[in-house]
């Protein structure tokens, strides 16, 4: 696949495993997070970058790495597909990564066909973002039932509603940008 893949997580343990299984996925690059610079630069030699977040005890401690992604300037990395890898499927942690705009939460087991089909899932298929001024991240309101979008958390403001599709070939491809003024 055309595409490249960094981990962020700590160098041992579920990053260090988190390395070894995405080398394993056919990537074209495989790298730990080291900013988004880096990242930048990587783009332009693989056009579609996935961010890989290792399990770690309080998932709140990966908001900067999320918003770094999904505010930054450059359209390749701020659509990049963000999957969280989580040792436990809990709905507080699933809620807290949808919040920081992830687009999948991948819970054990991680077994190579699994993770192959939830990530092909990122790729050549119409997707919906939402931006508001706290928020930018897919459109996951059928995900957990009860979530209230984060566009509605408040009943006045603007958001914009944008439809992308990624290509591992093209990276990302922005289809509708729409913007909305709440009454």
């Amino acid at each position: 696949m055309k595409a490249s893949a960094f981990v962020v997580g700590p160098p041992d343990g579920p990053g260090a495993a988190l390395l070894d299984m995405a080398r394993g996925l056919g990537f074209e690059a495989v790298m730990p997070y080291a900013g988004m610079a880096t990242a930048e630069q990587q783009s332009m030699m693989t056009p579609l970058c996935f961010f890989l977040f290792a399990a770690v005890e309080n998932v709140g401690t990966l908001r900067a790495h999320a918003e770094a992604v999904r505010f930054c300037h450059a359209r390749k990395l701020r659509f990049a597909p963000l999957i969280y890898f989580s040792e436990s499927p809990s709905l507080d942690v699933i809620r807290q990564c949808i919040d920081m705009g992830f687009d999948d939460v991948i819970t054990l087991p991680f077994i190579q066909a699994r993770v192959e089909e939830r990530m092909s899932r990122q790729i050549g298929q119409s997707k919906v973002f939402f931006e508001t001024p706290g928020y930018f991240g897919p459109d996951r309101r059928s995900r957990i039932e009860g979530s209230i979008r984060p566009f509605e958390q408040k009943q006045s403001g603007t958001y914009r509603r944008i439809e992308i599709v990624r290509s591992a070939l093209h990276g990302v491809s922005v289809l509708r940008d729409d913007h909305y003024a709440a009454a």
